[in-house]
């Protein structure tokens, strides 16, 4: 699990303190920004959120909450190549349905782009930036490594005008894609590989999602993220630590233009278990057909954990109990089933599903009843229901067999099991096709064993799951599993081979109580002995309902 490095102190909020909260405490009391904090999240629009995204807008709307402060929804939208308007959407509903509230500040790195190019004309005048005629390869040959000095662009010596002609014609469209770039003159020797005249705008002749065809260069990521966050007043960068080394490229740039510089802070960016986190491999599965789109409920996408149905505050707590920590870690993704496992178990409605049905006559019951079902017993308050009973029944398959193993406490040939809410059987006879297979068991009831009627002494060990074959409906329901079988899969370098296989099965004849046919997308229920499910956004229609696993009761990978 990751730690947090620091100590156990208490936020505004009574919960402990990490380290970024004792930096805001310390520029609060000393005064630093006028008593303000203003963070921000600032996702590029290229892909959907995944559940590392979701970790830094608790943390950053966190902060803003707890001291009373204000958080940005700020899209880095600077690489009209990959953007879509697709992907803004999505990631405003996730970051809502997530709780991090940014009241009417939607903001657009794109909008900052007229300043930023006025920031680039002032440094080419103050002689710190210049136009570079060398192309990508070329660029990457004299940056040098991390033990020799790079070397010196020849055209890192134009004159101002000449530059200040070169930027004004690259922003007017005259020269083809990489065939120039505006690049910071800061150290070609420095030890710091990123303030060796890094690039600063670079020509891409693409159609932007907001801005249209009004720009034809681009910033970089590296030029527009100090910017953005001054621009915007902000007060605490907060990063992952794979910028860490970029921060004192973003000082240089504040500090030559002289504006707001707000103080970054680094975190350990969130790695899970049997989870790819690079949205590259992520958008390589959707577009290749591994997965069902962005939102599969096998992905770590937010809007995915949502269909499958995760609840924002198992993801909130998840959060919590990971904590922010300086190094980074591999966590554990029981951690977060764990979460969902806790939340689900307060608020959801226990209900009963036969996934792969044995059929069951009672041969002495005659005519129909209905009983009383406890909703939640983790809840007082979700009361009760009524569940049908007949003579003919469908259990689990998995809760018979001829030849039991030693502990086996369900139903075999002449053996008694209780069925849930109802009454104690015993199998009487088994019925088989003819391939052998069982396909139905003769049982008798005792009259005198109803569950709660306190009428008779009679135990058994076993109690089982079931439902009225008159009064059920059928269901399908889709098993979800890890995604991948190795732990680390993002460090395979053939990762696409540890793809798990049985990370779905599709099941089309569950047999579902008929207290959920009025069932709505994300209802979620657990599904007594067989774990939490969902009601399936995607392919529930009005004529059939889809549940999808959102997790075991168990964590069901444990050696």
């Amino acid at each position: 699990m990751n730690g947090t490095d620091n100590k156990n102190i208490t936020n505004p909020e009574g919960k402990s303190k990490n380290f970024i909260y004792e930096i805001i405490d310390e520029d609060l009391k000393t005064n630093k920004w006028g008593g303000k904090v203003h963070t921000r999240f600032p996702p590029e629009p290229n892909g959907y959120l995944h559940i590392g995204h979701a970790k830094s807008i608790c943390l950053n709307y966190g902060i803003a909450r707890d001291y009373k402060g204000k958080f940005n929804l700020r899209f880095d939208d600077t690489n009209p190549e990959k953007e879509e308007q697709e992907y803004v959407d999505s990631i405003i509903e996730d970051v809502k349905w997530l709780g991090g509230d940014f009241e009417d500040r939607i903001l657009y790195g794109s909008d900052y782009f007229e300043q930023m190019y006025m920031w680039a004309v002032e440094l080419i005048k103050k002689g710190k930036a210049y136009v570079c005629d060398l192309n990508a390869d070329e660029i990457r040959q004299t940056r040098g490594t991390l033990t020799e000095p790079g070397k010196e662009s020849p055209y890192r010596n134009r004159s101002v005008e000449e530059n200040l002609d070169l930027l004004d014609r690259m922003r007017k469209g005259e020269f083809p894609n990489g065939s120039k770039t505006l690049r910071a003159k800061i150290d070609m020797s420095s030890p710091n590989i990123n303030l060796r005249d890094p690039i600063m705008y670079r020509i891409v002749h693409e159609v932007h999602h907001r801005q249209g065809s009004d720009w034809c260069i681009y910033p970089t990521y590296d030029w527009a993220h100090g910017n953005e966050d001054s621009i915007e007043g902000i007060t605490h960068s907060i990063c992952t630590l794979e910028f860490e080394n970029h921060r004192p490229l973003y000082d240089w740039f504040l500090d030559q233009l002289g504006v707001h510089h707000p103080q970054q802070i680094e975190f350990a960016r969130l790695n899970l278990s049997y989870t790819v986190m690079s949205k590259r491999r992520l958008l390589q599965l959707v577009k290749e057909g591994y997965v069902d789109g962005w939102d599969d409920p096998r992905m770590p996408t937010i809007s995915g954990y949502r269909r499958r149905g995760y609840t924002p505050e198992s993801i909130r707590n998840f959060a919590e109990i990971i904590g922010v920590a300086k190094r980074d870690a591999l966590t554990d993704i029981a951690l977060l089933e764990y979460s969902i496992r806790d939340d689900l178990n307060k608020r959801a409605n226990r209900v009963m599903a036969v996934l792969k049905p044995l059929k069951v006559v009672i041969t002495n019951y005659v005519g129909e009843e209905e009983l009383d079902a406890v909703n939640n017993p983790e809840n007082p308050d979700a009361g009760s229901r009524k569940i049908p009973f007949s003579n003919e029944l469908f259990i689990e398959q998995s809760d018979f067999m001829e030849n039991p193993p030693k502990g086996f406490h369900r139903l075999v040939p002449g053996g008694e099991v209780r069925l849930r809410y109802a009454y104690i059987i015993k199998c009487e006879e088994v019925i088989k096709n003819d391939n052998g297979d069982v396909i139905e068991l003769r049982c008798t009831y005792d009259s005198d064993t109803k569950s709660g009627s306190g009428s008779s002494n009679k135990k058994v060990k076993g109690v089982i799951h079931w439902v009225s074959a008159k009064h059920s409906f059928d269901a399908e329901v889709r098993l979800y599993d890890r995604l991948f079988t190795v732990e680390n899969p993002g460090a395979e370098e053939d990762w696409l081979s540890k793809l798990n296989p049985n990370s779905l099965e599709v099941i089309t004849n569950a047999k579902l109580e008929p207290s959920l046919r009025n069932a709505k997308p994300l209802d979620k229920f657990q599904f007594e002995r067989m774990g939490y499910f969902c009601v399936d956004t995607k392919y529930s229609t009005a004529d059939k309902l889809v549940f999808n696993r959102t997790v075991t009761l168990k964590d069901s990978w444990k050696k």
